[in-house]
């Protein structure tokens, strides 16, 4: 006998099922499709599970097999929606953490590339590659930023087409503010890690990063 588990979130909360559907559990075969759940081999029957609804279910793939399975596949654990799910909760919870700070998740990337980088700053252009952000995006964080006192635009002493962005005292100590924030932010999340793991998983994720940005620079190139 087989039962799922999520591949990607916590079991749903039973429920009745409707609409003709047997239910498993609590919750429907088709909604556990759709949910991205793995089936394993288990010995341990569905709780609730009728003899009819068992004999309803399709066959699902063991773990013998599940290697076998197209990379898409709705049974697999899929690069795209982790990370997009990974990327919009961290983001989330870090833009509810500083909303107190009157910061964003964007403005905190533009104040920490300034405090990593040089002392004389950077060019926009060089900010906007250095955050994967486009010029017109760039331009307008930076005005309001300027605005509010974290960082100055001098022209570029070898470019008068350019602006150098650096950061000034107001800047820094919002900086400060904020690194304290993200860094707690950072610690709760891996704590789903065990502390033995956690380098290794960053290192393979920055692997899986640098991956993705070749790709891009591959179908960028390709288009022209």
């Amino acid at each position: 006998m087989g039962r799922f588990i999520s591949s990607t979130r916590p079991a749903p909360k039973p429920r009745a099922a409707g609409n003709g559907q047997s239910a498993t559990n609590g919750f429907t075969f088709l909604e556990m499709q759709n949910k991205n759940y793995l089936y394993v081999q288990s010995s341990v029957p569905f709780r609730g599970a009728t003899r009819a609804t068992r004999k309803a279910m399709p066959d699902r793939p063991t773990q013998d097999d599940y290697a076998t399975l197209p990379v898409d596949a709705p049974e697999r654990r899929r690069l795209p929606l982790l990370l997009r799910r990974a990327w919009y909760g961290l983001n989330q919870a870090f833009r509810r953490s500083i909303a107190s700070a009157d910061a964003t998740p964007d403005q905190f990337t533009v104040l920490r590339t300034l405090h990593e980088g040089s002392r004389e700053g950077f060019i926009q252009s060089e900010l906007a590659r250095s955050m994967s952000s486009d010029p017109n995006t760039m331009a307008a964080l930076l005005e309001r930023m300027e605005k509010n006192g974290w960082l100055e635009r001098k022209q570029h002493k070898a470019d008068r087409r350019a602006n150098r962005i650096r950061l000034r005292a107001a800047g820094r100590r919002k900086f400060a503010e904020l690194r304290d924030i993200a860094a707690g932010l950072q610690g709760r999340i891996l704590e789903a890690i065990p502390e033995p793991r956690r380098e290794g998983f960053l290192a393979e994720l920055a692997l899986i990063a640098d991956s993705c940005h070749a790709a891009a620079q591959s179908a960028a190139t390709k288009k022209r």
